[in-house]
C-alpha cells in the first residue's frame, strides 16, 4: 500500500481545525473549574442583585452547582426559607429576599393561644416562624453572608448540620419544621452539591432571631 503525502493546503486546513478544537476544549474547562475569584457584594433584606459564584467554594463546578440547584428547587427549600408574600392567586415566595430566611425586620408577636383540641401549630404569613410545642423556630438564612448567613461555614459545617440535626454539628437542635429526618438522607455528593449552589447566591444581611424557647 502507497502512503502519498497530504497536499500541503489539507494539511494546513487540518492542523487549523485541531488547534482549534485543543483551544476550545482548554476554554471550556476553564470556564468549568475556576470560579471567579471575588464574591457578590452583599445586600441588606431588599432586593437580590444577579447571582454569581462567591469565592473560596471547593468543588465550585457547574456540573455540581446546577445538582444543587436543582435539588434545593424540589425539596422544598423555598417553602420556608424565602419569605412568602401577597400574590394575585395567594401567597407566593418574595424571590427578591431569595432563601434569606425570616425577615430581620419582621417582629413577631406573642403566639396565639390555642384552644384545646388537634390544633398544634401556628405558622406565620410569611411562613419563617413557626410556633409549636418546641417553641418558636425562624427559618435560616442560607445566603452566603459572612455575618448572618452562612459564608463563613465550610462544607462539613453544613453536612454535620444535616446528619446530627445540630447547628453546626455540635451547637443547639435544628427545629421543626425542618425535615432532618428526610433530609439526612441526602448521600455526600448531594449536600456538596447543595451547599456548593448556596455558596453562588447574592448574600443577603439578613440576622434571623434565635428560637424562643417553649412556655412550659
Amino acid at each position: 500500500m502507497t502512503v502519498r503525502p497530504l497536499h500541503p493546503a489539507v494539511a494546513l486546513a487540518a492542523l487549523t481545525l485541531a488547534l482549534a478544537g485543543a483551544t476550545a476544549g482548554v476554554a471550556a474547562h476553564a470556564q468549568t473549574a475556576a470560579p471567579p475569584s471575588r464574591p457578590p457584594a452583599a445586600v441588606k433584606g431588599g432586593t437580590a442583585p444577579a447571582a454569581r459564584p462567591a469565592a473560596a467554594a471547593p468543588g465550585l463546578t457547574v456540573d455540581r452547582v446546577a445538582r444543587g440547584r436543582y435539588l434545593v428547587n424540589t425539596s422544598g427549600c423555598i417553602d420556608c426559607h424565602t419569605p412568602f408574600k401577597p400574590g394575585p392567586q395567594g401567597p407566593e415566595p418574595d424571590m427578591s429576599r431569595h432563601l434569606s430566611g425570616h425577615p430581620e425586620a419582621l417582629k413577631m408577636p406573642p403566639v396565639p393561644v390555642l384552644p384545646e383540641g388537634p390544633w398544634l401549630v401556628v405558622s406565620a404569613a410569611t411562613n419563617t416562624a413557626h410556633a409549636g410545642p418546641w417553641g418558636v423556630s425562624f427559618t435560616a438564612n442560607l445566603t452566603p453572608d459572612p455575618e448572618t448567613g452562612l459564608g463563613n461555614w465550610t462544607v462539613d459545617d453544613f453536612k454535620q448540620t444535616i446528619r446530627t440535626g445540630r447547628h453546626m454539628g455540635r451547637g443547639r437542635p435544628v427545629l421543626p419544621p425542618m425535615p432532618i429526618l428526610v433530609y439526612k438522607n441526602f448521600d455526600d455528593a448531594d449536600l456538596e452539591a447543595i451547599f456548593a449552589y448556596l455558596r453562588t447566591l447574592p448574600p443577603v444581611r439578613n440576622r434571623v432571631p434565635e428560637p424562643w424557647a417553649p412556655k412550659n
